[in-house]
């Protein structure tokens, strides 16, 4: 991975290169910290040595069963589900992956009503077992499978911990299952066999995803000024600090869309506590070049833009036209015209004076994704370290859970009660 400060230097907000000196000293602080972390183990720190501690052959072993499935079916929500996602959506396969990661009942039925169900492999995810959502569909999902005649304990993988109802089910009906790490937060599980199994039933090769994973450990230094994550996170902290409380995440490739999903909640999961974060925003270029890009050049002065893309792609010729005004496109190539869009951009922000960052990957491959997984996990670690929040709780999150569960009956919850006390100021249609 690659990053370049320049277009946040001097901006509004805006960071001088004497100021990332001063902080690089606290980044050295930061960096004993984290490294200590991962020495010990520790609860969220342990997610950094996934690159080394993640057994691929485990998964290979569980992934193995089933014969090459038409389609894999994730049934997860949050964490289950974006790491694998994010790496499903960027590389390509013949082995069509989807994701229940939501209870709209009409979207869950439409697809399931697509599926061919008798050569599909449900990937059930959730290191609790209990997590509402996912048991819901999960059940929906057998439902279905035993309605269209198909065994899904021929059907189902199981990614979960070592205790609860997901694992109890495993060990009654001797379904593969994989183990959830232990101190790994859902949010950064991607390189773990939360985020690997469904690439590896789709042919992918986790053991490149894995090394690149290694490629970033291995670059990571008491320096933001040889560290790449650690250069990002770094900025995006002191842009934060001036101002910035909105970083919008702008990928130049439509498979890395899915990637500014898994961004967006590693962002705002670790960071936003104590009144304190940065608001992640999906945008997808040059798409919202034409829709969101108005905002950020030319609104409140409370942004940076990300702008990420692959150097090297596919080439697709653009043929040559004898319209007026568009002769100029013939000979070159919609990867010219991508890259042209992107630098336009880039300079856009800057000529208005919005700072924006520029993150590079050589390609979209797996060790490609694989370090760019692990260098943004790395990252953000920074930034909380600089900020002094709790980086691998979320309060929030299980606020909300519990007082869903209680609304459902499924157990006795303060949280529950608030709901009663909803402000109404109603105004109805006719």
């Amino acid at each position: 991975m690659h990053v370049d400060l320049g277009n946040a230097l001097e901006t509004t907000p805006g960071v001088t290169e004497e100021t990332l000196t001063r902080l690089d000293s606290r980044v050295a602080d930061a960096h004993e910290r984290i490294t200590a972390g991962m020495a010990d183990d520790e609860f969220g720190y342990a997610a950094l040595n996934l690159p080394e501690t993640t057994d691929p052959d485990a998964i290979r072993a569980a992934t193995d069963r089933f014969d090459r499935p038409e389609a894999v079916l994730t049934v997860g929500i949050g964490g289950s589900a974006l790491g694998a996602a994010t790496l499903a959506d960027a590389l390509e396969s013949d082995v069509d992956a989807y994701f229940l990661d939501n209870v709209d009942p009409d979207a869950v039925a439409s697809l399931l009503d697509d599926l061919p169900l008798d050569e599909t492999v449900v990937n059930v995810v959730s290191k609790s077992g209990t997590t509402a959502e996912t048991l819901a569909n999960f059940l929906v999902v057998r439902e279905a499978m035993e309605a269209a005649g198909v065994d899904w304990t021929e059907r189902t993988l199981v990614t979960t911990g070592e205790e609860g109802n997901l694992r109890a089910l495993a060990d009654a009906h001797d379904l593969p299952a994989l183990d959830v790490p232990d101190g790994v937060p859902g949010r950064f599980s991607a390189l773990s066999t939360v985020g690997l199994a469904v690439p590896a039933l789709q042919g992918h090769d986790i053991e490149a995803v894995l090394a690149g994973g290694r490629d970033g450990m291995e670059s990571l230094s008491a320096s933001l000024f040889e560290t790449p994550a650690y250069a990002y996170g770094a900025a995006t902290y002191a842009l934060a600090e001036r101002g910035a409380l909105t970083n919008a995440v702008m990928p130049y490739a439509e498979s890395l869309e899915t990637f500014a999903e898994w961004f967006a909640q590693l962002w705002a999961e670790s960071l936003g506590k104590d009144g304190l974060g940065q608001t992640p925003a999906r945008a997808l270029g040059a798409t919202d070049q034409h829709s969101q890009l108005q905002l950020y050049r030319a609104g409140p002065p409370d942004k940076l833009v990300s702008l990420i893309r692959p150097t090297e792609r596919a080439e697709t010729g653009i043929p040559e036209t004898d319209l007026d005004g568009l002769a100029y496109l013939g000979g070159s190539s919609l990867g010219d015209l991508l890259d042209a869009e992107f630098e336009a951009t880039e300079a856009s922000l800057a000529a208005a004076d919005v700072p924006n960052l520029r993150v590079e990957i050589d390609r979209v491959g797996e060790r490609e994704l694989g370090e760019l997984l692990y260098e943004m996990e790395a990252a953000c670690v920074l930034y909380g370290e600089l900020a002094s929040v709790s980086t691998f709780t979320q309060p929030a999150v299980e606020w909300g859970k519990k007082a869903a569960r209680g609304l459902l009956g499924g157990g006795d919850f303060p949280e529950a009660d608030a709901v009663a006390d909803k402000r109404e100021l109603r105004i109805d249609g006719s």
